[in-house]
């Protein structure tokens, strides 16, 4: 977790973005090496003169080369009189000090520091994700050794107020409980809080200050999360990266979702983020792509020599992205009456994980790599049309007795609302791979069960020997491959097998890998994933601004045709399997719903 590394080559400098300290050439030989804070310079004549690519800057401590280079790429250094490189050689800088900072190449204690600021500390998403997901990486040993973790948010509290808060929703590994009471009291001692205005340059002034006294002049990294509204990001990561930047290491910033409403409004927000940041700073998160079953589908299909041939519109009849909630949005109908189902649920988390299911061979698990392709996909999508899509909405009803509430008895929302609570789409991805198969997605709330899963549903067997010892409903007989993503996370295959006696009877059944039987650990939780990735610096599992553009200039068409034509969505029972449209939907391109299945 050190901020320095001990080892550089000059493609990996090279690599490194804009808001790090960069190399250029100057006519008279001069080359600066230039910081957004200061500007240094130093000679260095060459008859033959410098090619910038193949520069390195290198320090020497003792006998051994090393750099000092934050993980951003920026260098926390004053530079020294310059040795001029033999033949060959690489320009090397005999003796750098560190402006305030050591870095010990050579085995000593790592002199740096993460600080990790909660923008909306007093928020629901603050209090039951982020700080639980934070004290389970200390709790696991992955934060570093020196870091501290603020809360900011409009509320008054104290440092002890902030503690007693989030001490009531820590809790411990499973496998590890015997020091559990004690690594929270350690960790809660690392935990402040400055109450302040989101857009109030003096109030995040005033948290610098507060952060500089607990990095003691270490190299300071600083990743702020901004747990709050949209229309208040602008102004927060404006004051944070003024006010409250870190001058000598790296500055990240974790977003929460909707990013926007449309492509426009998504688009504006982008722009006025880059005003302050660049867009390696920018981690815009979706916690649906840190769930483990999420992870593990590229490990399924590229690790198996079984899955990847099939992995195509040869074998593959189509495709379903299945999320449901068992509850409606009691209370919450104020904010989500302003998304509906489609931004909610549809438009990124479902999207995200088609993208990732269906995107080619990446060159490599580079993140730049992989992201590449999901926006390949993106690109190559039909666009939707509105007779392939079914919008629903939850009402009220008596069951047994019970008395189960409908969408706009929700006082939040509007009376007469004709926002989706449901929807179920058919997407195409027109390219070689993927051509005329249907991808499905579902999402709804106060439905029947709470489950999100992928199913691969694949072709009938040509010519099957079998078809009459199996009846006369073929997709019983299909294969398909579940990846149940929550709850209770799984991985199985539905084949054919022989029911075993003298008769020749047919039956379906699963072969099954449950995590809870097969894995002892516990799983860790997608934002702990997720703030990990950003601390390190690994944007792989975040989404890139033209994903994002892409993503809307799919649903965004869809979207205001639904709103200009104020499409009466079909109304289904509170607790139900959701609206009926949803089954005609599906078998108008010949599927079946998996998640309705007799063996399900």
């Amino acid at each position: 977790m050190s901020s320095f590394s001990s080892s550089l080559s000059c493609p990996t400098y090279r690599s490194r973005t804009s808001n790090s300290p960069f190399l250029s050439n100057h006519p008279s030989s001069l080359i600066n090496v230039v910081d957004p804070r200061r500007s240094l310079s130093f000679h260095y004549a060459s008859p033959q003169g410098l090619n910038l690519d193949e520069l390195c800057v290198r320090s020497q401590r003792k006998s051994v080369q090393s750099s000092v280079v934050a993980q951003d790429g920026s260098v926390a250094t004053k530079l020294s009189p310059v040795e001029e490189p033999k033949d060959g050689g690489l320009l090397t800088i005999p003796s750098l000090e560190a402006d305030k900072v050591v870095a010990e190449s050579d085995g000593g204690e790592p002199q740096s520091t993460v600080s990790i600021t909660v923008v909306g500390a007093s928020g629901d998403l603050a209090k039951k994700k982020i700080f639980p997901a934070l004290f389970a990486l200390y709790y696991e040993g992955y934060l570093p050794e020196h870091f501290t973790i603020f809360g900011y948010a409009r509320s008054k509290m104290t440092d002890a107020e902030l503690r007693d808060m989030v001490s009531k929703t820590l809790t411990c590994r499973i496998d590890k409980r015997a020091n559990c009471g004690e690594k929270m009291e350690e960790f809660l001692k690392r935990c402040f809080y400055h109450s302040g205005q989101y857009d109030s340059q003096e109030h995040f002034v005033a948290l610098d200050e507060k952060l500089k006294e607990h990095e003691g002049g270490r190299l300071s990294n600083r990743l702020f999360y901004l747990s709050i509204p949209p229309n208040i990001f602008v102004d927060a990561v404006k004051c944070a990266s003024s006010s409250a930047s870190s001058v000598n290491g790296w500055t990240r910033v974790i977003v929460e979702k909707p990013f926007g409403r449309d492509a426009k409004t998504s688009a504006a927000l982008t722009k006025s983020l880059k005003q302050y940041l660049e867009e390696d700073q920018i981690f815009r998160i979706d916690h649906y792509l840190g769930k483990e079953l999420v992870e593990n589908l590229s490990v399924l299909r590229f690790s198996n020599l079984i899955f990847e041939p099939l992995w195509s519109r040869q074998y593959i009849r189509n495709v379903q992205f299945i999320f449901s909630e068992d509850f409606g949005t009691e209370g919450r109908g104020g904010y989500f009456d302003n998304y509906g189902i489609i931004r909610d649920i549809m438009q990124n988390h479902l999207l995200q994980i088609l993208a990732l299911f269906a995107m080619e061979t990446p060159v490599s698990l580079d993140a730049e790599d992989i992201r590449n392709e999901k926006v390949k996909v993106l690109r190559s999508m039909r666009p939707i049309q509105l007779q392939d899509v079914v919008i629903g909405q939850y009402k009220g009803h008596s069951l047994g007795g019970v008395t189960y509430p409908s969408y706009t008895d929700d006082k939040t929302v509007p009376k007469g609302s004709l926002t989706p609570t449901f929807a179920a789409a058919a997407l195409f991805i027109d390219n070689a791979r993927w051509d005329g198969v249907p991808f499905l997605m579902k999402a709804g709330k106060a439905l029947n069960t709470r489950s999100a899963e992928i199913r691969v549903q694949f072709r009938h067997v040509p010519g099957n020997l079998y078809n009459r010892n199996s009846g006369t409903d073929l997709d019983q007989t299909t294969n398909e491959l579940v990846i149940r993503v929550q709850p209770d996370e799984a991985i199985y295959l539905k084949i054919n097998n022989k029911v075993p006696g003298l008769g020749m009877r047919l039956d379906r059944s699963n072969l099954n890998l449950l995590y809870s039987a097969r894995y002892s650990k516990e799983i860790p939780d997608a934002y702990e994933r997720l703030l990990l990735d950003a601390i390190e610096g690994e944007r792989r599992l975040f989404i890139r601004s033209d994903e994002l553009d892409a993503a809307w200039a799919l649903f965004t068409p869809l979207l205001k045709e639904i709103e200009e034509k104020k499409t009466l969505p079909e109304f289904y029972p509170y607790g139900s399997r959701g609206p009926v449209g949803a089954h005609y939907l599906a078998a108008k391109h010949k599927v079946q719903w998996g998640d309705l299945s007799l063996d399900q």
